[in-house]
């Protein structure tokens, strides 16, 4: 499967490329590197992201592997705009399920940032877990990230966005 790697503020990332889909975000670097357009196309949107010009990934062709459960726990978590949270207890509210198997989806989100677990939180407003990156610290700065590219947007006194891009 075609791979491309990408230096982020958040160390090393690897994007994999499987039948014209991203099906994989690894932390690290990949061992082969095989870039495609789809590939630079999303390298190139996840340095936007970084650099505060882009706050989500709705035009990437994504197709991460898991259950059924776990693909209604992803697209839930991709509904969650950028610069808030929702507890795993309102995704399993949502859901019809248990707070515990939003929390495994989520850890098993083969595509962190691009569907994006680190907007997903305890209910009492704590972090909860991140199994990405440096773990808490990267969850935070991502969402430090979010936060900053909004205010830096934001028009006062104009009604929310549903943001694509910010460029």
């Amino acid at each position: 499967m075609p791979q491309l790697s990408l230096h982020t503020p958040c160390g090393e990332l690897t994007l994999t490329e499987e039948d014209g889909a991203i099906v994989a975000l690894d932390w690290g670097r990949g061992r082969d590197q095989e870039p495609t357009p789809l590939l630079r196309r999303a390298a190139g949107q996840l340095q936007d992201y970084f650099d505060g010009l882009r706050l989500d990934f709705d035009d990437l062709p994504l197709n991460p592997a898991g259950t059924p459960f776990r693909q209604r726990v992803w697209a839930a978590m991709r509904a969650i705009p950028p610069g808030e949270t929702r507890s795993y207890a309102e995704l399993a509210r949502l859901l019809g399920s248990a707070a515990r198997a939003v929390g495994q989806a989520c850890g098993a989100n083969p595509l962190p940032i691009l569907i994006p677990c680190h907007r997903v939180v305890a209910a009492n407003g704590s972090l909860g877990g991140y199994s990405g990156g440096d773990g808490l610290a990267t969850k935070r700065f991502l969402l430090d990230l979010e936060r900053r590219a909004l205010r830096r947007t934001a028009v006062p006194g104009s009604a929310p966005q549903q943001w694509t891009s910010l460029s």
